[in-house]
């Protein structure tokens, strides 16, 4: 069987630990290979073999691409050869125009001269193959998230690329943007051009791969082609288990209120005219999971900031916790009053890369391990950071590790940490399983349910509707900033949800 790729043996170890082990992967010429695991399984190591971040020599076994052999030492020789990899974080200048980025470091030269021209014409081009109408010149910072997937996607045809990586695409797309995208990888198909798809999407994995292949812990488990497989057959594969439910459901006693807010107004940070939150009023119960639902824009995120003290525009909250009034000005106070988020935005708002991830964890307790002289209990800290580490299964090499080299369902697993540390009584989830596999997300509502029967209070902030149906207690959905609908969770559809967010009805 002719491959245009073929990876075979592939090992790879950091400091003695295997990252992979022995993997053999290989994708045909016009296919859609899908590529599955957990956070940690060695996906993203599996690509940057074959993409030269590291390098030939670094790791054990063969690469034939095209029928020859590969030995990348860079990204510059992997793309020289036809392969192009858009990573989940975009890399785009966004002070810069769409052209600009496509042929940043490759401009097209004419006599010594940048031939402005047609590079103009090739980026119409470029842009006509990824279905966006926007003209060359438009600055990418004026683009939204999905149309900035689209010129990534364009700068890696822009390279002839014959063999296509695409790392988690979708993770920051709207419904729709992800319809765009699968198109696009199926036009690409047609016209000939390969595609590696890493998603733990697995409807969108079902719609467009021709194969899937598992890995898990740095091992190949199976490669299959798609007729082969349901969405539970993956999953099995993935996490060596059957997982006959998702949302790992448990009766729960649900207390009195524990939280009201009330007559809460946001206003957009930079036309105060626009309210992004219009009066929206709520209660949370002792030990209840309040799901909170609504499109894109619809205000979720910026009513939760508020209620955390961080939202960066002017805003009225009247807050009540246990029936006394409290005043959150800033997220030290929200702590104090110990009101924990989970922010939406895990790489900008909850860790920071560098620090390690023992640091990461302990940092909004350190009050709490302050002794005289203004010293740190640092035994005190270890041992929190340890019991963190072992309760919410953590994976990680060590504790002084950064934290920017764990998988991002664990980084998540840390951020969660450390809001718990700080002994929450209501705790705030934004979209707390992005980016998330199937089994770490199964993990992150085992723990939710454990928070809850210790009479914690759960705020869960879900663009997933399956997840909001399986998981809440009641849902409350949003629609342009005001609250459209309060649902006790007792035969509710997400007919009924999508209605009352798109304002078509009100039950609040």
């Amino acid at each position: 069987m002719s491959y245009l790729l073929e990876m075979q043996g592939i090992s790879k170890d950091f400091s003695g630990i295997k990252a992979l082990d022995n993997v053999f992967f290989n994708v045909k010429p016009a296919e859609v290979v899908s590529l599955c695991g957990e956070n940690g399984s060695g996906k993203s190591t599996l690509m940057k073999v074959l993409t030269g971040v590291h390098p030939a020599g670094s790791y054990a076994g063969e690469i034939t691409f095209n029928g020859k052999s590969l030995s990348a030492q860079s990204i510059k020789d992997s793309e020289a050869v036809g392969i192009a990899i858009i990573h989940q974080e975009l890399a785009l200048v966004k002070e810069l125009s769409i052209m600009e980025n496509i042929f940043l470091g490759s401009e097209i030269h004419s006599y010594g001269r940048i031939n402005f021209n047609a590079m103009l014409q090739k980026t119409r081009e470029l842009l006509k193959q990824v279905f966006l109408d926007v003209p060359p010149t438009t600055l990418v910072k004026h683009l939204g998230v999905g149309q900035q997937q689209l010129v990534e996607i364009a700068k890696a045809l822009s390279k002839n690329a014959s063999l296509l990586i695409l790392d988690e695409p979708s993770s920051s797309l709207t419904e729709s943007e992800t319809k765009i995208l699968l198109n696009i990888v199926c036009s690409l198909r047609e016209r000939g051009v390969s595609c590696v798809y890493i998603s733990h999407k697995l409807d969108e994995i079902m719609a467009i791969s021709d194969r899937v292949c598992v890995i898990r812990d740095g091992l190949h488990i199976a490669t299959k082609e798609i007729a082969e497989l349901n969405q539970d057959r993956i999953i099995q594969m993935m996490v060596g288990r059957e997982m006959a439910n998702l949302f790992p459901r448990e009766d729960h006693p649900i207390g009195d209120v524990v939280l009201e807010v009330r007559n809460c107004t946001a206003h957009d940070p930079w036309v105060q005219d626009i309210k992004r939150v219009d009066d929206v009023s709520f209660t949370v119960r002792e030990g209840e999971i309040l799901g909170i639902s609504g499109l894109v824009g619809a205000g979720r995120t910026e009513l939760m900031q508020c209620l955390f003290g961080c939202y960066p525009g002017s805003y009225d909250i009247e807050i009540l916790l246990d029936n006394k009034p409290i005043k959150v000005r800033n997220s030290a106070e929200a702590l104090r009053q110990r009101v924990a988020m989970v922010p939406e935005d895990r790489k900008r708002h909850g860790i920071i890369p560098g620090m390690s991830v023992a640091k990461n964890l302990s940092l909004a307790n350190l009050l709490n391990y302050q002794q005289k002289m203004d010293c740190i209990d640092s035994s005190h800290e270890v041992a929190d950071v340890l019991e963190y580490i072992k309760k919410l299964r953590v994976k990680t090499a060590s504790p002084d590790l950064q934290i920017k080299s764990l998988s991002g369902g664990n980084q998540q697993k840390v951020v969660l940490a450390k809001n718990l540390l700080i002994g929450p009584k209501v705790l705030i989830l934004d979209e707390p399983t992005r980016g998330v596999d199937v089994g770490a997300k199964y993990e992150i509502y085992k723990v939710m349910f454990e928070l809850i029967r210790e009479g914690i209070s759960i705020i869960m902030v879900s663009s997933e509707l399956p997840e909001v149906l399986g998981i809440s207690d009641r849902v409350l959905v949003m629609h342009e900033g005001k609250l459209k609908g309060n649902f006790v969770n007792q035969d509710l559809t997400q007919e009924m949800i999508m209605e009352s967010a798109l304002g078509s009805c009100s039950d609040a």
